[in-house]
């Protein structure tokens, strides 16, 4: 029993780094010297020949509504447009005042105050959150959005990056062992005198979708009793997996996106963390890891209440997605048509001339390295013309997806630069 919870350990994290369960990621292996043979499959996509042409039709210049265009020069007139645009392509559903905030439970631990927290949207069940700060702080503090990742684990949200003095399930130990280097980010970086909010996202946790809502025939024969046994939650993940495609052509069906929902719903997170007496809502900032780091650039991109934002482990260009990665990423990715007036980092770059930090693996399995510095480009390039080139840095760490202990440490030091001096 021990050994078969390890293996399915092991094959979670392995998912989690390919984000939507159910795919497996390519082996490393040698490439070999240079034949006609490994030119060819050089020229090789994940869509077969119809990669190189696509890309080639998307890319022939640049996005109509780039800064990088000549014909933009003014940045408050470029983003009045871009904004309008990107905001039009998501399709972002209203979700009317901020509703109320039901507090469940408050403790101490290792020198915070935690709040248990939730709050009913316009549609589906509560959205749980934990909220973190220092026990005998007073005043206003900064506040930060702390985004969980994806991990293709959809039955635990804010779980993933914080710890309570409650008993930890042993998932989240590996989890938290697996992708932060044991450490729970979120409490560690309010100890530092933020006040912190994770809010499990759209289809995750409290949010996700519950066996017992949708026709039996569509459960797998799967049910919700027994829902913390790690065979349980394996079994979920692998059904909410599969339903991503499901999920993801309703929402088109609907006239709105995955990034719309889950951006409507972070931002009403922020409305309530901006709200709360403690915070100064002028100092707000977000940041996560992989679908963290995507929660980040759509929140970072469109809502300029975050005044310092870092993305991990979530930065690339659409034509990596299109010839090299795509499969390797949720449905939670993709805006129809975006691309053609926005490259994936310039919705980051929307929010220039704001603080920017961008973290990224050398060896990450989800994105080839040459397209993440040519996202880094991109983005060095949209803060230079905006005169902002001191507001955007991005750091280069050796080894997999992951958002470790010294990269959390450049994280929090930025944070620290733009939002508490």
């Amino acid at each position: 029993m021990e050994n078969d919870r390890r293996n399915f350990i092991k094959k979670a994290g392995l998912a989690g780094a390919s984000l939507a369960a159910g795919f497996s990621l390519p082996a490393t292996s040698n490439p070999g010297p240079v034949t006609e043979a490994n030119t060819h499959r050089a020229q090789q996509s994940i869509i077969g020949p119809y990669g190189p042409w696509l890309d080639r039709v998307r890319s022939s210049e640049l996005p109509s509504l780039s800064f990088r265009n000549d014909s933009f020069s003014d940045v408050a007139e470029w983003k009045t447009l871009a904004l309008a645009r990107t905001r039009e392509r998501l399709g972002i559903p209203v979700m009317g005042e901020i509703p109320r905030v039901t507090i469940h439970a408050t403790h101490r631990y290792e020198g915070l105050l935690l709040e248990e927290v939730s709050w009913q949207l316009p549609y589906g069940r509560p959205t749980k959150a934990l909220v973190l700060k220092p026990e005998n702080a007073s005043g206003k503090l900064p506040g930060i959005l702390a985004f969980h990742d994806h991990g293709g684990n959809k039955y635990f949200g804010w779980r993933k990056i914080t710890k309570t003095g409650k008993d930890q399930h042993p998932l989240m130990k590996t989890h938290q062992e697996h992708y932060y280097e044991g450490m729970a980010w979120a409490n560690e970086v309010a100890k530092r005198g933020y006040v912190v909010m994770v809010s499990d996202a759209f289809t995750f946790a409290s949010r996700r979708v519950m066996l017992e809502d949708v026709p039996e025939s569509h459960r797998s024969g799967l049910t919700d009793s027994d829902p913390e046994n790690p065979a349980s939650i394996e079994a979920y993940n692998q059904w909410a997996g599969a339903h991503e495609h499901v999920m993801a052509k309703s929402l088109f069906c609907g006239g709105t996106t995955w990034p719309g929902v889950f951006l409507a719903e972070d931002q009403m997170a922020l409305d309530i963390l901006a709200a709360r007496p403690d915070v100064d809502k002028n100092r707000l900032g977000c940041g996560g890891l992989s679908g963290g780091g995507l929660r980040t650039v759509m929140m970072a991109g469109l809502d300029p209440r975050i005044r310092c934002a870092v993305c991990v482990g979530f930065m690339s260009t659409w034509t990596d997605f299109l010839l090299n990665k795509s499969y390797t990423h949720t449905w939670m990715t993709y805006v129809p048509r975006l691309p053609e007036e926005l490259d994936f980092p310039e919705i980051l770059g929307l929010r220039v001339p704001l603080p920017t930090l961008v973290l990224n693996d050398e060896q990450d399995q989800l994105y080839t390295l040459p397209e993440m510095k040519r996202a880094d480009a991109i983005l060095q390039e949209i803060y230079q013309k905006a005169g902002a080139s001191d507001r955007y840095m991005a750091s280069y760490y050796p080894g997999p997806h992951k958002f470790d202990q010294p990269m959390q440490q450049e994280a929090f030091a930025w944070w620290d630069k733009w939002l508490k001096n």
